[in-house]
């Protein structure tokens, strides 16, 4: 135990020397993710909110042939504009967000009592365009709507004819269940912070070693490279559980600054929270610090260690990117499976929803394994003499 310690402090005190490395592992990484989330969230938050305050200018072409129409979207905050000569090609280059264009037959249609037919012309594919053709469409559909209630009444009739069933909507989701499908992204941030707290650290206390020709003198000494492995990875650990800690207390903070009372949700990042995350995230820490140290020590040189760990970095976007295109429903298995269990059990703390206990222990003792056996093969590796040969 002496000895393992005795490495641990060791590797500890030489990264912390290194106070560049320190800083941006340490403070850097995990201020700007949630500074850059806010930002962005922010932005995109405000941006759409002006955009549905604010009048709307659309492009009308053929607006003679409807003045009833005309009238109603300028009192809804739409500005008509004058017609454009080709509005397909306007909308491609995205001249304008879309085009309202009235046929010659729209009004002698309203005049029949006939489905009178608008066009409206956007592209799917311009996201920015997506609020204006909604909301566009939203104060037409409204309008339809009360030209034929009027109508029905005019013939003696009740509107209610039109809609023999109403769907009563009845929506189960919680403010928060609604704040966690928004931020399902935050169990990626937190397991991208472990692997970046251990990166550094695990790239230097292997390849770097190899590289400076130092692994050899330290193996050389009448300890076991088991446990001379255990000191190194518990310093990678370290130092990822720390990044792990700043980021979920980063975003607790940052999630005060998010607009989430205008969206009608919450975010509640809370000691509870925090405490089941790290309790989920410990075995997870580990197993990375693990396969980090046995992807470096295939490396011969710090270049070489920071390219593979740099391709490792990928491997927890999956499932987040997996669960984000696919939906899915929980089930018991996943908690099985590293990575996907934590993703899982986070996203579930931040939607407000009960974790049981046996489906954390799954989560904590198939990772705990998986860890382990990580463990040993990196152990093998360390036993090899090829890993002291620095060429």
């Amino acid at each position: 135990m002496k000895s393992i310690l005795t490495v641990f402090w060791k590797e500890v005190r030489e990264n912390i020397r290194d106070r560049r490395t320190v800083l941006n592992t340490l403070v850097t990484g995990p201020l700007m993710a949630p500074l850059i989330f806010v930002l962005l969230i922010n932005g995109i938050v405000s941006r759409e909110l002006d955009k549905a305050e604010k009048p709307l200018p659309v492009p009308v072409i053929g607006a003679e042939q409807a003045p009833n129409l005309i009238d109603a979207l300028k009192q809804n905050g739409i500005i008509i504009e004058d017609a454009i000569d080709d509005p397909e090609r306007a909308v491609r280059e995205q001249e304008v967000d879309l085009v309202l264009r009235i046929p010659d037959s729209y009004g002698e249609a309203w005049s029949k009592g006939e489905p009178a037919q608008v066009e409206l012309i956007y592209d799917e594919s311009q996201r920015d365009a997506q609020g204006s053709v909604a909301r566009l469409r939203a104060i037409i559909d409204g309008y339809a709507q009360r030209t034929s209630t009027m109508r029905v009444l005019a013939r003696g009739l009740s509107p209610s004819i039109m809609r023999p069933i109403v769907v009563a909507n009845r929506d189960q989701s919680t403010a928060q269940a609604r704040g966690g499908m928004m931020f399902s992204m935050l169990p990626y941030f937190f397991i991208l912070g472990a692997f970046i707290g251990g990166m550094a650290l695990a790239i230097d206390t292997t390849a770097g070693e190899r590289e400076r020709q130092s692994l050899e003198p330290l193996f050389a000494n009448p300890v076991a490279r088991s446990k001379i492995l255990l000191g190194k990875l518990g310093a990678t650990g370290a130092f990822a559980l720390t990044t792990l800690l700043l980021s979920i207390v980063a975003f607790s903070f940052a999630g005060q600054f998010m607009p989430t009372e205008k969206l009608g949700m919450t975010l509640s990042i809370g000691p509870h929270f925090a405490l089941l995350t790290l309790l989920t995230m410990f075995p997870l820490v580990f197993l990375i610090s693990s396969l980090q140290t046995l992807a470096a020590a295939f490396a011969k040189t710090f270049r070489e260690a920071q390219t593979y760990l740099s391709l490792l970095m990928f491997v927890p976007a999956v499932p987040t990117l997996l669960m984000s295109v696919f939906p899915f429903k929980t089930e018991t298995w996943m908690y099985a499976v590293p990575l996907v269990g934590q993703q899982v059990t986070i996203t579930r703390l931040m939607r407000g929803e009960f974790v049981a206990g046996s489906e954390i222990a799954l989560c904590v003792a198939c990772t705990s394994l998986a860890a382990i056996v990580v463990y040993f093969i990196t152990a093998r590796i360390y036993n090899g003499e090829r890993l002291a040969i620095s060429t």
